[in-house]
This record gives C-alpha cells, sequence and structure tokens, in this order.
C-alpha cells in the first residue's frame, strides 16, 4: 500500500510539473478537442518550435499527452487516464478540505451555542 502510494506520488509529481507552466496548460486546453499535429499546436505560441517541443516532452513525460507519428506529421493527443488520476487526487483533497472546514464549522457554531447559554 505504501509503496503503490510512493508510486502514485511521483507520477503525480510529474504530472503537476508537467501543469505547473502556462504554456503546458494551454497546450492541454488546446488538445481537449481532439489531436492536433505539432505543427498546429505551436502556432499561436510565441517561441521557436525548438522551446515548443522541449514543453511537449514534458508533457509527454508525464504520461498525460501521447505523440504519434505518420509520415512526416507529428501529432499529439490527451491520454484522458493520466487527466483522471490527476482530477482524482484533486477530488480526494477537496473532500478532505470540506470534511475539515464542515468540523470547525461545527464546533464554532458549538462554541458560540455554549456562550449563549452561559
Amino acid at each position: 500500500m505504501v509503496h503503490h502510494m510512493e508510486n502514485r506520488g511521483a507520477s503525480l509529481d510529474t504530472a503537476f510539473h508537467a501543469l505547473a507552466d502556462p504554456t503546458r496548460r494551454a497546450v492541454i486546453h488546446r488538445l481537449m478537442t481532439g489531436p492536433k499535429a505539432v505543427k498546429e499546436l505551436a502556432e499561436p505560441f510565441d517561441m521557436g518550435l525548438p522551446a515548443f517541443l522541449k514543453h511537449l516532452r514534458v508533457l509527454e513525460d508525464s504520461g498525460l499527452i501521447a505523440t504519434g507519428k505518420s509520415g512526416r506529421v507529428r501529432t499529439c493527443s490527451i491520454r484522458p487516464q493520466r487527466l483522471l488520476e490527476v482530477e482524482t487526487w484533486l477530488s480526494e483533497q477537496r473532500a478532505l478540505w470540506r470534511a475539515g472546514a464542515d468540523r470547525l464549522a461545527a464546533y464554532v457554531e458549538n462554541q458560540m451555542t455554549e456562550d449563549d447559554d452561559a
């Protein structure tokens, strides 16, 4: 179990590292509508192709996208399972934060009621 959590943590680390950059988030956003050629993906970004390819490499290494080559055209696509893993972790954290906030709210309300009764 701990080993699984360590692997999941390392895996999440690479995903969050990849998502930490606004260019890479924009690439993910653009790929949500479907696979795109690298040239098409790179068009709106104000950077050279070598710099853009480094961003794609980070996304691919993190498992968030997959690339394939057909002839001379390299195409990128989203790996939905990987995004689901990130969303699952965020949902788990959100549930923990909400539970803690609910307990705090109940405690404060209880304290206020006790103060009113005193």
